[in-house]
């Protein structure tokens, strides 16, 4: 199979006002075998997840730590995990004095030379006194952070000194905080030949390796994987073609999911396309 999948137990927390048992979906692979996040990338599928039969369960919220980017071997690029990922879990009972199973129905692929699909049925009873809960706590640690979109009034200069001539691109800008932290600075549209093309600037520290993953609104949008050029010192400079979009989908406005990730570091931002 390549591949196993359970769900583990950890303690009852709390978030606000709100109570909840923390779990995880913890899959292990072999050596050489990947699969994959909530956006594949060029190639093969996310994981599907049907909570349906569980027992005294109102919701179940799946965080996905920070993925990475391989080779799919026909060319392009995948977005996913190896050799082992815990999903946490967040589950709120619906009624928090009754016994909560936790029955979930997974399908996912694994992937090598060649993909295989799998399916597991698994079930757990969630005590909230699960003994795992170092393990989800890692894992949590790993899902980005959701922060905001930075430096907008400074883009926005460089984006007034683009339209008028400049040979700078309109996301170009610069950072004098060496080891400056992990940071979406903005991003900018251009027109393209066939395409428009996506600017996005990335702050992290000097020297650290970066990745920045995009997504659309909705799951029918398949946007290409950003690619990473020159850097300015602490800023990054990555593109993508405006290509993917579902049809009848209106580009401009549209609330992209930017995720970069820088180590052991990860950021989550929501930004719309101007």
């Amino acid at each position: 199979m390549h591949s196993a999948a359970r769900l583990i137990a950890g303690t009852l927390s709390k978030s606000q006002a709100t109570s909840f048992l923390r779990a995880g979906i913890e899959i292990k692979l072999d050596p050489g075998w990947q699969t994959y996040w909530r956006d594949p990338g060029d190639s093969g599928a996310p994981p599907n997840f049907d909570f349906s039969g569980s027992e005294n369960v109102k919701t179940v919220n799946v965080l996905w730590p920070a993925p990475e980017r391989f080779p799919d071997g026909a060319g392009g690029n995948s977005i996913g995990y190896r050799d082992h990922v815990i999903l946490p879990l967040h589950v709120v009972a619906a009624e928090a004095a009754q016994p909560t199973a936790l029955r979930l129905k997974l399908e996912y692929d694994v992937c090598s030379n060649i993909c295989i699909p799998v399916e597991s049925n698994l079930v757990l009873n969630l005590r909230g006194d699960g003994a795992q809960d170092a393990s989800i706590a890692q894992a949590e640690a790993r899902v980005p952070r959701p922060v905001a979109l930075g430096q907008q009034a400074r883009l926005a200069a460089a984006g007034e000194r683009a339209q008028a001539g400049s040979d700078q691109a309109a996301t170009r800008v610069s950072a004098d905080r060496h080891g400056a932290p992990l940071a979406i600075l903005g991003l900018h549209r251009q027109p393209g030949d066939a395409h428009d093309r996506v600017l996005i600037d990335v702050a992290a520290p000097a020297g650290a390796p970066v990745d920045l993953f995009v997504e659309g609104p909705s799951p029918d949008w398949s946007l290409p994987l950003p690619q990473q050029g020159a850097a300015d010192g602490t800023v990054r400079h990555f593109e993508f073609e405006l290509e993917g979009v579902p049809p009848n989908a209106k580009a401009e406005g549209a609330a992209l999911t930017l995720t970069a990730v820088s180590g052991d570091d990860a950021i989550e931002v929501t930004a719309h396309l101007d």
